[in-house]
């Protein structure tokens, strides 16, 4: 009996202990690492056990984005991958019965064709990979009750599984004849506002990162700078599958707006992106008469004349359009790569207006995009993205500039899909 209280005084004294040890952590990491070892002492969680520690390491809300994406995939992947699978079979089987020299133009096509199925059925594997990865690392980190690294582990790949779902998902909502090539878009700043050159750059920043972010890289062939600083022009080529229809609701004015001291007068600045098809492994189809086809002064160069040696500005006589090349390394080159600018600009007014080939274009339907407000950038007095045609807002303008523009690009395939 008289060993109780001695008992009793050490586990008070133990407790008394332990209470000041945890007041004086102060690093969060050490806290939870105490609270990590804690968890693994015990033997058995029922589910809501798992869930309540979860939710005091601040990870609940990453565990379920973990378990939403894994079961889209699980959904998804089978499907799909058993539906491209049959369009490759079925193209293979084309090709084994189509004389591939009697018929150049049709083989070609095929060929072509054949080639995107099989580079989409082996992103769909590794999809279907990568969402076995992370549900398999999620199992294991259930297993050994929390796990950082591990789950942190998990979370990386269900950010992959999410970016490939999206990717896919988007791209079979492109429709357009033009939507799988690749784009040529450029950026050119406007007349109005405060350093309309330093917001110019800044789009032609947000533009690269958001490529980079998919995976592939925006090749930037002509920069003209300012001498206040900036970007006045800029033109990047996207030689990926599908860039011209991800892109193409980019077009018009981008407005960055600014009202300083709770003003209510608004800074207003401006900028013009313009996006055209980059075609991808074959010509642009299209003829057009020389005769129609005239040289023009170049615009924005005439401050730059060793630029101006080498630059190509081509005008279309009957609908006024005019293009301009300065990034290759010799004048014939920029004349072929105005010409193809050229033709696939008609090419896309053509489709717009539809009309049977570009001689039917009416030049007073042709849409200025100096005259078609796209987006509205707001940064004060608060900060948030107005997409004007899609009526989609979004409240982090950082986020957006760092290249996160998938969701106003995802609602603008939705709306034309919906036209």
């Amino acid at each position: 009996m008289a060993a109780e209280p001695v008992s009793v005084s050490r586990a008070t004294n133990i407790h008394s202990k332990f209470r000041s040890f945890t007041r004086n952590i102060n690093d969060k990491s050490q806290a939870k690492l105490l609270f990590y070892s804690r968890i693994r002492a015990s033997k058995k969680y029922s589910i809501d056990d798992k869930n309540n520690v979860y939710k005091q390491l601040g990870l609940f809300s990453l565990k379920k984005k973990i378990e939403d994406t894994v079961l889209r995939a699980e959904m998804l992947t089978p499907t799909a991958l058993e539906l491209e699978e049959a369009r490759r079979i079925k193209r293979e089987e084309m090709i084994r019965e189509c004389n591939l020299w009697e018929d150049p133009i049709k083989s070609n096509e095929i060929l072509i064709k054949l080639a995107g199925s099989a580079k989409v059925v082996d992103a769909l594997k590794d999809l279907k990979y990568k969402a076995e990865e992370a549900k398999l690392i999620s199992q294991l980190v259930e297993m050994e009750a929390i796990n950082y690294p591990l789950f942190k582990q998990a979370y990386i790949a269900s950010l992959d599984v999410r970016k490939l779902l999206d990717q896919y998902e988007m791209s079979r909502l492109l429709k357009g004849p033009y939507d799988k090539q690749g784009a040529c878009l450029v950026i050119r700043a406007g007349s109005k506002g405060f350093n309309p050159e330093i917001w110019t750059e800044e789009l032609l920043n947000m533009y690269v990162k958001w490529a980079a972010k998919l995976g592939y890289k925006g090749r930037l062939v002509e920069q003209h700078a300012s001498m206040q600083g900036g970007v006045k022009l800029a033109t990047i080529e996207f030689e990926f599958e599908c860039a011209y229809g991800y892109l193409s609701g980019e077009r018009g004015i981008h407005h960055k707006i600014n009202s300083q001291n709770g003003s209510v007068h608004h800074e207003v600045t401006t900028a013009c992106v313009d996006v055209v098809p980059l075609f991808l492994g074959t010509g642009v189809d299209i003829q057009i008469d020389e005769e129609l086809i005239v040289s023009c002064s170049p615009s924005l160069l005439k401050d730059e004349k060793s630029h101006t040696e080498l630059t190509v500005c081509l005008q279309h006589i009957p609908t006024g359009i005019s293009v301009q090349s300065s990034g290759e390394r010799s004048h014939f080159a920029n004349k072929v790569k105005a010409l193809n600018r050229l033709k696939a600009k008609l090419l896309v007014i053509a489709e717009e207006q539809k009309v049977c080939d570009v001689n039917s274009i009416r030049r007073d339907d042709i849409v200025d995009m100096w005259q078609k407000e796209t987006r509205r950038y707001v940064s004060h007095p608060y900060k948030v993205v107005k997409d004007v045609e899609t009526g989609i807002e979004l409240p982090d303008l950082n986020s957006i500039l760092d290249g996160n523009i998938n969701p106003l690009i995802g609602a603008h395939i939705n709306i034309r899909r919906t036209d």
